[in-house]
């Protein structure tokens, strides 16, 4: 299976799969409509059916979904058997949310070490991740290929060309600012601003269709 041939939309989704997936094989639950996954993560079962069929025969008709060898597969696809290795830069009200969560739900994605310059945070702990000053990126980062950043906007560039240097793969960009990197550097842009004002824009000018048996 060549991933390159895999439409990003679908990539992007996968994780979503996942996570059901995984509740589900907790539940001890042995297989799964693409019905039953539509209505759990709000993706259509036509979307469902096409994203798994990249694939190959993921599920057979009529019986739908064997958990737990869909789960296996997904698990291989995503690289769920090792471990990501995370730096979050800027430990502000945001990134101490990040440190407290750190992925638990995840355990192949990890924070660990994060770097601020406030002294009064630098030398301390929060979540088990050891907080660093900024000074020292470049001694403690150690190899770790992806970065978040919870930085205040004019900081990002200058950060970034350190982390650039440092050889970083990808960034998930939680600052408003739009960073230039290299070709072959991912970055992921999440500004919480503008995705608030999407959906207050989206709740004014396109309202939901409410079922009338819903009422």
């Amino acid at each position: 299976m060549d991933q390159n041939k895999i439409p990003q939309a679908t990539a992007k989704r996968l994780p979503l799969y996942y996570r059901f997936l995984n509740n589900l094989n907790q539940q001890g639950k042995k297989r799964v409509s693409s019905k039953e996954l539509s209505e759990a993560v709000k993706v259509d079962s036509a979307t469902i059916r096409r994203d798994f069929s990249y694939f190959g025969a993921l599920g057979k008709k009529g019986y739908g979904y064997n958990v737990e060898y869909l789960l296996g597969f997904f698990r291989k696809t995503l690289d769920q058997d090792e471990t990501t290795e995370v730096a979050l830069i800027g430990v502000g009200n945001l990134g101490t949310a990040f440190l407290h969560y750190n992925f638990m739900k995840n355990n192949n994605i990890q924070i660990q070490l994060a770097f601020d310059a406030d002294p009064e945070k630098v030398g301390t702990d929060i979540g088990d991740v050891p907080i660093y000053h900024i000074d020292e990126l470049e001694e403690k980062l150690n190899g770790i290929k992806v970065a978040i950043l919870t930085i205040p906007a004019h900081e990002t560039d200058r950060v970034t060309d350190r982390l650039v240097e440092q050889g970083i793969d990808g960034i998930l960009n939680f600052t408003p600012a739009r960073i230039t990197v290299p070709n072959h550097i991912r970055v992921h842009h999440i500004d919480l601003a503008v995705e608030l004002q999407a959906l207050v824009y989206f709740l004014k000018h396109y309202p939901l269709q409410v079922d009338q048996a819903d009422k």
